[in-house]
């Protein structure tokens, strides 16, 4: 496993690492044997970074991680959670301290840790810029010095977001998510500012939420028809030559060293043990130029998301 340091926080992270949302269900049933076997398999591989949110399955990642953890010594692992996004309350985006720091200790006690390494605010596009500037990032700050976490990071989709924190306030790292992919690299354009002010880097979703997948993205995927024509047309493309088009998203992923981790969801041992076998068998350059050509038409072509300021 290829390990690189996650900018200012020092951490040495895997370059491929869990996401553990398929924890909460969100993508079909799973029961505390599957997670286990899944969250075993990715140890035993050198994944050290687990990320979940309370969102996740409403609050279910969090305590089916929590569970699976057990008997795992802390020092194996780096963990990520977030706060401000919630489902099936009466807020769903809530990034008030009050809400942030009641979150974190509720998200402790899911997850049976005593601290986790880095909170991070969940897709801030949602709220005002300014209240995470100056009231949610404050908050978690205050959390840190209370030793209930290490670090802090912002989550989200639209890139402006991220430049818009950056120029008025600290953040140790950033999750970007369907921007470091085949069809979209537009993360690039971000990353000197981010090595300039030393911020981890974390690339979520390099299957583009499902759209670079054989069973293709879930219905309510925001992604315009164009986009999932080129898509429905690479998988083809790859399955003619007998390929796996997730196969060529995951290499093109982890072979930018720029990127510090990208996240994978699984809640699938299977599917872990794949992924290290594509990053261990390299596909031929010529083949990986070929599918990249399939995107140029529609290259970078991403959705909303959140307010209309925000993007």
């Amino acid at each position: 496993m290829d390990y690189r340091v996650l900018g200012k926080t020092g951490l040495r992270v895997s370059a491929l690492s869990l996401g553990a949302s398929p924890f909460g269900g969100v993508f079909g049933a799973v029961d505390q044997r599957q997670c286990g076997e899944c969250l075993h398999a990715a140890l035993d591989a050198g994944l050290n970074y687990l990320d979940t949110s309370p969102f996740y399955g409403q609050f279910k990642s969090e305590t089916m991680l929590g569970q699976c953890l057990q008997g795992v010594p802390r020092d194996r692992y780096f963990l990520a959670t977030k706060v401000g996004r919630y489902l099936g309350e009466a807020k769903a985006f809530d990034f008030s301290a009050a809400r942030v720091r009641r979150s974190i200790d509720e998200s402790l006690a899911r997850l049976k840790v005593s601290h986790v390494d880095i909170i991070q605010c969940h897709d801030i596009e949602f709220a005002p810029l300014a209240q995470i500037i100056s009231e949610t990032i404050p908050a978690l700050r205050e959390m840190v010095r209370a030793g209930k976490a290490r670090f802090v990071g912002i989550t989200g989709l639209p890139l402006k977001i991220f430049r818009e924190v950056l120029a008025q306030t600290e953040v140790d790292t950033v999750l970007s998510y369907c921007h470091y992919t085949l069809n979209d690299t537009s993360l690039t354009e971000l990353l000197p500012l981010l090595e300039k002010k030393n911020v981890g880097i974390i690339n979520a979703s390099p299957f583009s939420m499902g759209l670079l997948t054989r069973q293709g993205p879930p219905e309510w995927h925001p992604a315009p028809e164009n986009l999932r024509e080129t898509c429905r047309h690479a998988i083809k493309f790859c399955e003619e030559r007998g390929e796996n088009l997730s196969r060529v998203a995951m290499q093109f992923a982890l072979e930018n060293k720029r990127i510090h981790t990208t996240l994978v969801g699984s809640a699938s041992a299977a599917q872990i043990r794949d992924s290290l076998r594509w990053l261990s068998d390299p596909l031929p350059p010529d083949f990986m130029a070929e599918v990249r050509a399939l995107f140029r038409p529609i290259h970078n072509l991403t959705w909303p998301s959140g307010l209309a300021e925000n993007n």
